[in-house]
């Protein structure tokens, strides 16, 4: 049976403030750079110990009063290295948060304990000119990366759509796909990660560097693990991708237009549908007319797309709305209306609603009108391409109009039935926010780089069950 949150018998105990004090004073004298956030800081403190898991109202209540005893924000990789040593001789729990962009809430200490800040290491340490394999520190924000990369012709393959302010270990620890999976599928597909630097949890802790498959397993484990303190990837050729808003009066026509994109030999970055509902409320690029009734196609497509996309798309129902490109356009760019910044926008207007993550079924329109009779204006869809396995598929976060936890358990067994994969956002654990079986990699990992548990305690369901 599975356990998607943990019970207080599966936490180690959240120790008592004396302890915290302890470890607090060993940190300022071996370090009296260290920046530490106590509880004469309760603001900040709280800061610290929240990502944006308010998308989900089940989690919410279940994540209230849960924040850290001290949190500590590193710049270099010994004060890293003296925090894990110093919480694995206390006992006292160890919660790694990034930029805290996440949705499930990936860095909400449920222990209490310390939050170790890793922002701090943001350095590009290197871009291998003949490969473009970049090694970067964890804290980086992957918007500063591209920066940098830009000069060089190259570009990260990946990216959410919170680019602007996520960072880049918390990516890989806490996500799993966004802008770039219509080429590149999902962060754990092999050739993502090419190797990991890490700390471990114990008295005296190790630096390792681990290759592809040594890494796989810290690959979305939401640092329970081990402490990503560097990530070695691979990167793409730099594209002046060009924005496309394209309208379609009729759902059949933009959902086969969606799917028909995806066989084509067109290089496309991005490839997100929003139904009409959807469409009308979220906020748009300058220049881009508001949304009438039209069903809205968004593309992040490369130049040469340019001489055929118009056509393709009219001989199929769909009509470019507006096109601009990416670099140089003013306001809101177009992957901002995509993947979860979607439901951040409804979410503004509507807080009543919340959302789901899946893997539609094929084909896919069986199930979208089925679902829509049933749920009646009550759910929307929103669907994003996606490549698994090296064939495009339709991935989906439709909007949810929040009615209760049995409404949103019957939707999921609805869809479950229909074929569907669920990834739901609205559980704690690794294995039940992602494919709903334990990974044995991944609790095997947490021995050797955590053997006391102490990392993000209650989020692996597979080593609470070992």
């Amino acid at each position: 049976m599975t356990r998607p949150f943990p019970v207080l018998a599966d936490l180690p105990p959240r120790p008592a403030q004396p302890c915290i004090d302890r470890l607090a004073a060993e940190l300022r004298q071996r370090d009296p750079d260290l920046v530490l956030v106590g509880e004469d800081q309760p603001s900040e403190l709280g800061r610290l110990s929240r990502d944006y898991h308010s998308y989900s109202p089940v989690l919410v209540p279940r994540f209230a009063g849960q924040r850290a005893q001290l949190a500590v924000c590193a710049r270099r990789l010994d004060q890293v290295q003296l925090v894990a040593g110093a919480c694995a001789r206390a006992a006292v729990p160890l919660t790694l948060r990034g930029a805290g962009t996440g949705n499930y809430g990936q860095c909400v200490p449920l222990a209490g304990g310390v939050v170790l800040d890793l922002s701090g290491l943001n350095r590009l340490r290197c871009l291998e000119a003949a490969s473009g394999v970049i090694e970067v520190e964890a804290g980086a924000l992957m918007a500063a990366v591209e920066r940098e990369l830009a000069p060089h012709g190259r570009a990260l393959r990946l990216a959410p759509s919170t680019l602007r302010t996520a960072s880049i270990g918390g990516f890989i620890a806490g996500g799993s796909g966004g802008i770039g999976s219509p080429r590149w599928g999902f962060l754990r597909d092999p050739g993502n990660l090419l190797g990991l630097e890490v700390v471990t949890v114990e008295p005296e802790p190790r630096l390792l560097r681990l290759d592809a498959v040594a890494s796989a397993p810290l690959n979305h484990a939401y640092g329970c693990n081990g402490i990503l303190t560097a990530l070695r990837l691979p990167t793409s050729e730099a594209v002046d991708w060009q924005q496309l808003v394209v309208g379609f009066n009729h759902w059949t026509e933009a959902v086969a237009a969606m799917t028909g994109l995806g066989s084509t030999a067109l290089l496309l970055q991005a490839l997100c549908l929003l139904e009409t509902p959807i469409a009308a409320r979220s906020p748009w690029p300058a220049g881009c007319p508001a949304a009438g009734g039209e069903h809205r196609l968004l593309l992040l497509a490369a130049p040469d797309c340019l001489e055929v996309l118009p056509d393709w798309l009219a001989a199929r129902g769909g009509r470019v709305i507006w096109q601009a490109p990416q670099s140089g356009s003013q306001g809101l760019p177009l992957r901002e209306l995509t993947w979860n910044h979607t439901t951040l926008h409804w979410r503004a207007h509507s807080p009543d609603w919340t959302y789901l993550q899946l893997l539609l079924p094929q084909p896919e329109l069986p199930v979208l009108s089925s679902l829509s009779q049933r749920w009646k204006g009550d759910l929307l869809w929103h669907l994003e391409a996606v490549r698994q396995q090296g064939s495009a598929r339709l991935a989906a976060l439709p909007l949810l109009r929040w009615q209760g936890e049995d409404a949103l358990q019957r939707l999921i067994d609805q869809l479950r039935e229909s074929g569907a994969q669920i990834f739901n956002p609205h559980v704690i654990t690794v294995e039940d926010g992602g494919m709903g079986v334990v990974d044995a990699d991944q609790v095997t990992a947490k021995a050797a780089y955590d053997p006391a548990g102490l990392l993000n305690p209650g989020k692996l369901r597979g080593w609470l069950e070992r």
